[in-house]
């Protein structure tokens, strides 16, 4: 039996409970109305995997019921389950603990049918917080019912918190010019997502960049005043320059109003007490319109005054403030300012990550989340093996310095371009080691998660995906910088460095792998459930477009060297650039507005041109 993740006690009995027509889930009258949402999940999964439709009722049970019940006497996340020939009770400290404790029973529903195992769990997690945070922000905006099946998967997996990375996509009253190019969230969008993930034990917390991040804002007509740097408005898109410098000018005090007012608004939607300013990568601070304050105070001291005035703000509404920690952490010395009732988000993405800022925040005592990543920005298929050594690390981290919770991170640099189920596996990672402390091993988890999540009986998809995530040669942040180093006349030799030779000589080996796990995905699709097979056609657009951009570096490679059109033929290959974009925009809209799928689709129409005008010109002239 796979449960995710594992129990902390589980003890095994001889027997089984057989649910038939005549089982009723129960409410107990501990319970608050609330129950019913989870009572209604475990009803839906019964139906599903058992093929039967029981009823729901409050009051007492009877001989072979489902009774759902708060026990008072157990720790506010603590839940205990217990299947009897009988009968199963479920119990927990609070509603969120008896959705623990219903979260696991759908798990053994789903693999056992009707026909329920009789067992005795008495659970409860390591860390208190236990988040993902998706970023909403750089290309993906998921419409709001993907949002919400991302609370069903999260609540499925015990997770209890979720953060929306937010620059500009949210359509802020009066500033139509920062989102008017985009398919921002709306109000009614935040609190009707709010409703739902409170419904499911799962806390909403705001997220909006304050500090850094603030491409669209500072780069737009009417704001571009506030902006460290000159000049930042009117340019075109870039990928790149949304990843930095657009930093406020805090020797400016319009910039500190406008960003309370900002926050003043946005926070009203939510329920919690919570509110993280994020203030991560400040890269201008005090390189333009601030240096001579700079000067005067030093960098490190503007930062921590402009954030310890947004924190007594966020206090002063009854706010709990949260802020990234990358800045702080190179200024050790102002560690001590930072309020000890203050969360810092300590980030790092390696699967070698070291325990240094960990450490330092812990000794300065600093509040702390750890915060790893599912890694999947900038790639096609997430690298499964970067993001389970990185969140194995982090929660080890978490328990050895004392951090109280740990926040997932699933960023969308350049795009966002990896489908959101590519993204499931990390959360789970996050999910099963920062509940239990994680004792599974790569593959093995891989293979429970292949058989839950996706219903893989084989076990090998996870395997499959890790094999394809590898094969990647001509990444798309390459793709990306190559195009817009190009349209900005950086120098050719600085070009070339993004299809560098060695990486573009294994592409041969790397799309022939690419073909075997073509083959493979079809033949795991047997394995599966038909209801979870769409999984197969998203990770084959996957494949085709990695192969595709494989082929495109090579081709540029020989371009370079005078050798264009050898092997290849530039109109063919641009062709399946557009083929491949085609089925890529299908898959997009299934699961997420408009947002900036254009953008990335201008990306691939680039290359497609520049390979057909590949017969006609040289390398210097494109290049």
């Amino acid at each position: 039996m796979i449960l995710l993740p594992a129990p902390k006690q589980i003890a095994e009995q001889e027997g089984s409970l057989k649910l038939n027509l005549g089982t009723m889930i129960v409410i107990d009258g501990s319970c608050p109305a609330g129950t019913i949402v989870y009572a209604g999940t475990l009803k839906d999964e019964i139906r599903e995997w058992a093929g039967l439709d029981l009823g729901i009722i409050r009051g007492a049970s009877r001989k072979g019921d489902i009774l759902l019940k708060v026990d008072a006497s157990l720790a506010d996340q603590a839940y205990r389950l217990e299947i009897t020939e009988h009968g199963a009770v479920l119990s927990g400290g609070t509603n969120t603990a008896v959705g623990y404790a219903v979260a696991t029973l759908r798990q053994i529903v789903r693999q056992s049918a009707g026909l329920l195992p009789c067992v005795e769990i008495d659970d409860e997690p390591m860390l208190r917080a236990r988040g993902f945070y998706h970023d909403a922000t750089r290309g993906r905006i998921q419409t709001l019912d993907n949002l919400k099946k991302l609370a069903d998967t999260m609540a499925f997996y015990k997770l209890n918190q979720l953060q929306l990375n937010v620059e500009h996509t949210y359509l802020f009253r009066g500033m139509s010019e920062l989102w008017r190019d985009d398919t921002p969230l709306t109000a009614e969008e935040i609190m009707e997502l709010d409703d739902y993930c409170f419904e499911r034990g799962i806390e909403l917390v705001p997220s909006l960049a304050t500090f850094g991040h603030l491409y669209k804002l500072l780069s737009s007509r009417t704001y571009e005043r506030l902006c460290e740097l000159p000049d930042s408005a009117g340019r075109p898109f870039s990928f790149e320059d949304r990843m930095a410098l657009h930093t406020v000018n805090v020797s400016d005090p319009d910039s500190i109003k406008l960003v309370k007012e900002m926050i003043t608004e946005y926070m009203a939607l939510f329920r919690t007490n919570k509110f993280n300013i994020c203030a991560d990568e400040t890269f201008a601070l005090g390189k333009g319109k601030s240096r001579a304050l700079a000067d005067e105070k030093g960098v490190g001291t503007l930062y921590v005054d402009y954030i310890c005035e947004l924190f007594d703000f966020l206090k002063k509404a009854g706010k709990e403030p949260m802020f990234w920690g990358d800045i702080i952490c190179r200024h050790p010395e102002l560690a001590g300012r930072i309020p000890k009732d203050v969360i810092c988000l300590n980030w790092g993405y390696s699967p070698t990550q070291r325990e240094d800022e960990t450490r330092l925040l812990a000794e300065a005592g600093v509040l702390q989340y750890v915060c790893p990543g599912a890694c999947g920005w900038n790639t096609w298929v997430n690298i499964l093996s970067n993001s389970y050594y990185n969140v194995k690390i982090m929660t080890g981290y978490a328990v050895k310095y004392g951090a109280v919770g740990m926040l997932n991170t699933d960023w969308g640099d350049f795009g966002h371009v990896n489908h959101p189920v590519f993204s499931v596996p990390g959360l789970i990672y996050g999910a099963v080691f920062a509940w239990n402390g994680g004792a599974l091993e790569f593959e093995e988890i891989n293979k429970q998660i292949s058989e839950l999540e996706f219903t893989d009986r084989s076990g090998e998809l996870l395997a499959c995906l890790k094999e394809i995530s590898d094969q990647m040669r001509f990444s798309w942040r390459n793709v990306v910088m190559l195009k817009e180093h190009a349209q900005k006349g950086f120098p050719r030799g600085e070009l070339e460095k993004l299809f560098g030779e060695d990486d573009m000589g294994r592409v041969p080996e790397s799309n022939e792998k690419l073909g075997r796990m073509e083959e493979q995905v079809r033949l795991i699709s047997r394995s599966m459930d038909s209801s979870r097979r769409g999984i197969a056609a998203i990770t084959l657009s996957a494949i085709d477009v990695m192969r595709t951009f494989n082929d495109v570096g090579v081709f540029l490679s020989r371009m370079k060297d005078g050798k264009a059109g050898e092997g290849q033929d530039g109109f063919a290959l641009a062709e399946r650039l557009e083929n491949c974009l085609y089925h890529y925009k299908k898959q997009w809209r299934e699961n997420s507005k408009q947002s900036d799928l254009e953008r990335v689709a201008e990306v691939f129409y680039w290359y497609a041109d520049l390979l057909r005008d590949s017969s006609k010109q040289t390398a210097d002239s494109i290049m």
